[in-house]
This record gives C-alpha cells, structure tokens and sequence, in this order.
C-alpha cells in the first residue's frame, strides 16, 4: 500500500513503537467535546493521579484519575473519563460524564450525562443530554438563564434562587 510517511521515516532513526499504542488506547471511541480549547489548550490528568484540592484553569481538562475538592473550568470544557473519580462540585463551560462524580454540576452551556457514568449530586445547567443506563441521584435544573451566570447550585441548595423579578 501506499505510505505517505515512507520518506520521512527514511531520515529518521527506529523508535519503538510500544508507546504509541499506550497513548492511544487510553481513550475510548465514544465521542467527546472538543479537545483543544480556543487557546489550543487541554489537559489530562491521568489515570493513577490523585489531586486533593481546587482546579482550575484556562484550558480544557480531562480527568481519568481522582480528584477531591472542587473543579472551576468556567470558560472551557470538563471531560471525567471512564475511569475518573471526582469527588468535587463542578463548574465548567461543557461538562461530558463518562465515569463518576459526587458533587454538584454546573454547566454554563450544556452537561453530557453517558451511559457508563455515576452521578450523586446536584445538575444546573440550560441544555443537558442523559444517556440510557447512566446512574444518577440528584435533581436536574434546566435553566436556560443559567448560561447568564443569574443562577447557581449554591444558591438553589440555600433555597434562594437569584430572581430578578421585583
């Protein structure tokens, strides 16, 4: 067959390629949000890391290890893999479940709930897409003001919603 790359591999020493295989099975072929923000972008936080503490960034993230404290991704994109365990309330501009997530949610744009993932917890956001066979135990608030920023989790836990009609 035709090889496109068959020059360039002429100047180039062997490598071996057991790594590449490494990288790329860590992903799964479902389909995921954008992987570089408008910046160009993102981060991964590994399956055997473990974060205690907040995050945040200017950059999208995908977290397949654990993390506990909060998550604060206003601007961009939040992806909790597979194998992810975030034990935090959540902010992010869209925010895709594929794993687990005890905490509150909160999406500027749009939260993605799949069919693999684990939810305990709160979900605020204008537009939201649940999956078949996802678990989940909390409420859901689709509010399309929210993207607006006139509403939050912590004030509906309190029970006074910011409203702006008097």
């Amino acid at each position: 067959m035709f090889d496109r790359n068959k020059d360039k591999q002429q100047d180039k020493p062997e490598s071996s390629g057991a790594a590449a295989p490494a990288v790329e099975s860590s992903y799964s072929s479902a389909p995921r949000p954008a992987a570089a923000s408008s910046s160009g972008r993102s981060a991964t936080l590994g399956a055997t890391i473990k974060v205690k503490g907040d995050i945040s960034g200017d950059e999208n993230l995908l977290i397949e290890g654990q993390v506990e404290g909060t998550v604060n991704l206003a601007s961009h994109e939040l992806t909790v893999g597979k194998s992810g365990k975030v034990h935090a309330d959540v902010t992010a501009k869209v925010i895709r479940i594929d794993g687990e997530v005890h905490g509150d949610i909160s999406g500027k744009e749009k939260v993605f709930v799949s069919s693999t993932s684990n939810i305990k917890g709160n979900i605020v956001t204008p537009k939201m897409t649940l999956e078949e066979g996802a678990r989940f135990k909390g409420t859901i608030d689709i509010d399309p003001s929210h993207s607006n920023g006139n509403s939050s989790v912590a004030s509906l836990k309190s029970g006074n919603p910011t409203d702006k009609t008097s």
